[in-house]
């Protein structure tokens, strides 16, 4: 599990960029639409809450619960965020009746779904300030650094599972 401050600061950074494109991930024939979110609340279990227009399709023929992506931006923000988690339709009215938000509950309505995504891997970058340019000396061994461990700049990534994402492996038959 994340540590508590980990997850702190991201609900604070998520609150802070708000909306997010969301992409639902899933193989099926009937999927939620790419669409732009804006996040209700992002509660202490690590789960993101909002809302997403409602289909055409009859909602019971989605899929319950799928895996999806988020990318938080801001114009004129210094950093920004992808999120990866798994995705729940919520539209048992007794499960809506019974949520602890308020702010939530009262939001529902028949032109909207509301979705709960649980976050299991999290990716922040900060963006690199070109109005304060270092010099080409560091530009040089950023550059350099980059190449060589494949990495970015201000790049942090968070895993909010319980256990690490599955890795793929090969294992050749004798």
């Amino acid at each position: 599990m994340l540590p508590q401050s980990d997850l702190q600061f991201l609900q604070q950074k998520i609150q802070d960029l708000k909306n997010a494109l969301f992409f639902s991930q899933n193989t099926s024939l009937l999927r939620i639409s790419t669409t732009i979110v804006s996040v209700i609340k992002v509660d202490e279990l690590g789960q993101m809450w909002f809302f997403v227009p409602r289909p055409q399709q009859a909602l019971h023929e989605f899929d319950r619960e799928f895996p999806v992506r988020l990318e938080f931006f801001r114009k004129g923000k210094e950093f920004f965020l992808h999120v990866a988690g798994k995705a729940f339709i919520v539209t048992d009215p007794e499960e809506i009746n019974g949520l602890v938000h308020e702010d939530i509950r009262g939001l529902t309505g028949d032109h909207l779904v509301l979705i709960r995504v649980k976050m299991l891997k999290a990716d922040y970058f900060e963006n690199a300030n070109s109005s304060m340019h270092a010099g080409w000396w560091r530009d040089l061994k950023n550059q350099l650094h980059t190449w060589m461990y494949n990495t970015r700049p201000g790049y942090k990534p968070y895993y909010l599972a319980d256990s690490p994402l599955p890795r793929l492996s090969y294992t050749p038959v004798a």
